[in-house]
């Protein structure tokens, strides 16, 4: 079975951290981009990050260029989320998925459940 278990979340301050990670199975690991997406109460689900299944170019939204790190580590079938500096606007559903090419639209092939970032001020 395809799974991708996103991990990680939790209840921060502003100007705190978290790193979120998301374990792959089930499908090869290495020939798949890897894109987190978050959604917020109320709002569209928005792309974050994604990591390429090539030479692992990454992309940033704007709204987290500087303070989010995507990251994959192809021996753990693992893509990580550092983020730092957390904003209260960062609070959402965070999920991970996969496609056969990294895209910026949410036309990902495999999701994973989410997991929940709740940033105070």
């Amino acid at each position: 079975d395809v799974q991708l278990q996103a991990s990680g979340g939790g209840s921060v301050q502003a100007g705190g951290s978290l790193r979120l990670s998301c374990v792959a199975s089930g499908f090869s690991f290495d020939e798949y981009a890897i894109g987190w997406f978050r959604q917020a109460p109320g709002k569209d689900r928005e792309v974050v990050s994604c990591i390429s299944e090539t030479d692992g170019t990454t992309y940033y939204a704007d709204s987290v260029k500087g303070r989010f790190t995507i990251s994959r580590d192809v021996t753990k079938n693992t893509v990580y989320l550092q983020m730092n500096n957390l904003k209260p606007e960062d609070t959402a559903v965070y999920y991970c998925a996969a496609s056969v090419t990294a895209s910026i639209s949410d036309n990902y092939r495999y999701w994973g459940q989410g997991t929940q970032v709740t940033v105070s001020s």
